[in-house]
């Protein structure tokens, strides 16, 4: 009497964490037609590699695009209203704050939205720009540079405010005489440099920017390039005087044998 068989189950390839699972994976994500034995676990990575920089290439670009979005100019509004009120309403839908001459701080609230009733300040200079954490970059400076009488202009925690951005602030000479950089990550010595155009400033905000790779030495310097200036950047002299003491300890110490 001839044994009977054993039922036949078709069970899906899993995950088991080891190589034997990932060679099963891969075949199961690859075209039918493609499909051989013992594919390699290189082939496979290198299959999933593709696709992973195909994803983060895209996801740049979309990046890019919204942070080119967010910068651009509002020509219809500046042609219509003004420069002032161009400059205003990119600084609001940036989240931000501004205070023309003789009024109070227009701010939006917390879904973003503002009123529209500074549109009739056409002839009303801003004096005061509070763009705090906010994404201003390179090309979103056009809009606050056409600000002439601009006094006071607030960059901190701004993570798009690179050296390059502090080589264009010169057209504000004439007016600037506030500027805060504290806490922008990409600012270093070289875009500290660019700001010898401003002597007009009275206070200069440069505390906590960790690619200046010497704060105590950077302030003392820039102190000498703006007599007339405050600076402010309290650890930064602190900084400065514990350096010393550990160059002391170094020389004062005893050479090993």
């Amino acid at each position: 009497m001839a044994a009977s068989r054993a039922p036949l189950h078709l069970v899906a390839p899993r995950w088991n964490a080891g190589t034997r699972g990932i060679r099963g994976l891969s075949r199961a994500a690859a075209p039918e037609g493609n499909q051989k034995k013992g594919r390699s676990l290189l082939q496979f990575l290198a299959d999933r590699f593709y696709d992973v920089q195909a994803l983060r290439e895209y996801l740049l670009g979309k990046q890019a695009w919204k942070m080119h979005q967010k910068n651009r100019p509002f020509t219809y509004i500046r042609e219509r209203y003004g420069p002032y009120a161009a400059g205003a309403y990119f600084i609001l839908k940036l989240g931000g704050a501004v205070k023309f001459q003789g009024k109070e701080w227009i701010r939006s609230n917390a879904r973003g939205h503002f009123s529209l009733d500074f549109l009739k300040l056409q002839t009303v200079p801003v004096e005061a720009v509070d763009a705090s954490g906010c994404a201003v970059n390179y090309q979103g400076l056009d809009s606050l540079l056409a600000l002439k009488e601009l006094q006071v202009l607030w960059l901190q925690r701004c993570p798009h405010v690179d050296d390059w951005c502090l080589s264009r602030l010169h057209p504000l000479a004439n007016s600037l005489q506030e500027l805060s950089l504290a806490g922008c990550p990409k600012i270093s010595e070289r875009g500290l440099a660019c700001l010898h155009h401003l002597q007009n400033l009275r206070k200069l905000d440069i505390s906590d920017l960790p690619a200046v790779s010497n704060p105590g030495l950077t302030q003392i310097l820039v102190e000498e390039m703006l007599p007339d200036c405050k600076v402010v950047g309290a650890d930064w002299a602190q900084g400065l005087k514990l350096g010393q003491e550990e160059q002391y300890r170094d020389i004062t110490s005893p050479i090993p044998a």
